[in-house]
C-alpha cells in the first residue's frame, strides 16, 4: 500500500504585514489564521512594497488618486507622488519571482491589494469614485494572470481557500517534477493528478494527457506547454457538476468490488452532496476508504483525495457558497 505523505513546499510571495513584521503604516502587524496555518507547509517570501521604496515605519498613509483620468499613488500629507517608484519596484521584484507558485496579498491595500482598492478624486477628498487593484497587486495580476493570487480576506472563504491550496500544492509538485527534467516523471505526475484534473475540466484533462504523452518536443518546451495548460485548467474553482463527474469516475473504479448496500449508500451520499447537504470531503472519504480496503486500487495514489496537507482542512458549513463566481474581476 502506498499513500502520499509528503508535499513539496509551495513558494508563496506574501505581504510582510500578514504575520511577518510590524510594517504597516502605523507600525502594526495583522494576524491571519489562514496564513499562520500555512507557515508549516509553505516557503513564504515576505514583501512590503512601501518599505522597499523607502517610505519607512511608521509612515503617512497613501491612496490611489485619479488625476486627469490617470490613477496615481499619492501620499496626501506630504503631496508625494510615488507612482513611478512603486512601478519600478514592482517590475524589479516580480522579474525575479519566476519560480513562485502563488501570492497572498493584503486586501484593499493601495499597493498590494488585488481588488476592491478605493480610488479617490483627490488627495483629501473622502468619497471614493472607483475600485481597482493596488499598484503592486495589479502588477502581479498582469505578470502572472493565471496563477493563484489571493488576499487574506478572501482566504477566509472555504471554497476560495480550498481552490487556492489545491493549486499551490499542484504547482509546487510540478515545479519539483520540472527540476528533475524527466518526461517519465511528468507522465507520473499527470497520472497521479488525473482524477483531480477531471474535477476541474474534462477538456483540459485530455489536453494535458496528450501533452504528457508527446515525445517529439524538447523536454523544456513540453514542460512549459504542460504548465501553461495546467494553469488554464485550474484557473476557475471546480463546479459541483464537474466534481460529481470525478466522484462517479472514481466510483466506477471501485463499484464492482462493492455490495449492493455499499453502492446504494454511495449514491445516496452523492445525492446529499448534490443538494448541498454534505460536503465534498465526506464523499472523498467514502471513496478513499474503499480504495484503502482494496490495496490494488489505482485510486490510492490520486491527489484528488488529498490535494494538500490534512492540517489545512477546516470545514465551515456556512462558508460554502456553491455556484458563486469567486473571480477578482
Amino acid at each position: 500500500m502506498t499513500m502520499k505523505t509528503e508535499f513539496e513546499k509551495p513558494e508563496i510571495v506574501v505581504s510582510r504585514c500578514l504575520g511577518f513584521g510590524h510594517v504597516r503604516y502605523d507600525g502594526s502587524m495583522i494576524k491571519s489564521d489562514e496564513v499562520e496555518a500555512l507557515k508549516k507547509y509553505v516557503n513564504f517570501i515576505p514583501v512590503c512594497p512601501e518599505v522597499e521604496i523607502g517610505l519607512g515605519i511608521p509612515r503617512a498613509v497613501i491612496r490611489i488618486v485619479r488625476i486627469n483620468n490617470e490613477d496615481r499613488l499619492i501620499q496626501p500629507s506630504t503631496g508625494r507622488d510615488i507612482t513611478e517608484q512603486m512601478n519600478e519596484f514592482s517590475e524589479s521584484f516580480l522579474s525575479k519571482t519566476d519560480k513562485t507558485d502563488g501570492f497572498i496579498m493584503k486586501n484593499r491595500s493601495p499597493s498590494s491589494g488585488i481588488s476592491n482598492v478605493n480610488v479617490y478624486p483627490g488627495p483629501d477628498k473622502s468619497n471614493k469614485i472607483d475600485r481597482r487593484a493596488g499598484f503592486f497587486g495589479g502588477a502581479i495580476i498582469d505578470r502572472f494572470p493565471d496563477y493563484p493570487v489571493e488576499d487574506e480576506g478572501r482566504l477566509k472563504n472555504e471554497r476560495i481557500r480550498e481552490h487556492f491550496l489545491t493549486r499551490i500544492f499542484l504547482l509546487a509538485e510540478l515545479r519539483k517534477t520540472e527540476s528533475e527534467g524527466s518526461i517519465k516523471e511528468l507522465r507520473n505526475y499527470h497520472h497521479k493528478n488525473k482524477t483531480l484534473l477531471l474535477s476541474y475540466s474534462q477538456k483540459y484533462l485530455k489536453i494535458l494527457g496528450n501533452i504528457a504523452a508527446e515525445g517529439n518536443r524538447p523536454d523544456e518546451e513540453l514542460f512549459s506547454f504542460y504548465r501553461r495548460n495546467l494553469l488554464l485548467a485550474t484557473k476557475r474553482p471546480v463546479t459541483y457538476k464537474s466534481e460529481i463527474n470525478a466522484f462517479m469516475h472514481a466510483f466506477g473504479q471501485t463499484s464492482d468490488r462493492l455490495n449492493k448496500n455499499e453502492r446504494e449508500y454511495f449514491l445516496e451520499s452523492l445525492e446529499s452532496y448534490r443538494k448541498n447537504l454534505l460536503p465534498a470531503v465526506a464523499i472523498k472519504k467514502i471513496l478513499f476508504g474503499w480504495a484503502l480496503a482494496d490495496e490494488k486500487s489505482d485510486l490510492m495514489d490520486q491527489t484528488f483525495f488529498r490535494p494538500y496537507p490534512d492540517d489545512l482542512t477546516f470545514y465551515r458549513p456556512e462558508s460554502m457558497q456553491r455556484g458563486k463566481d469567486f473571480s477578482t474581476d
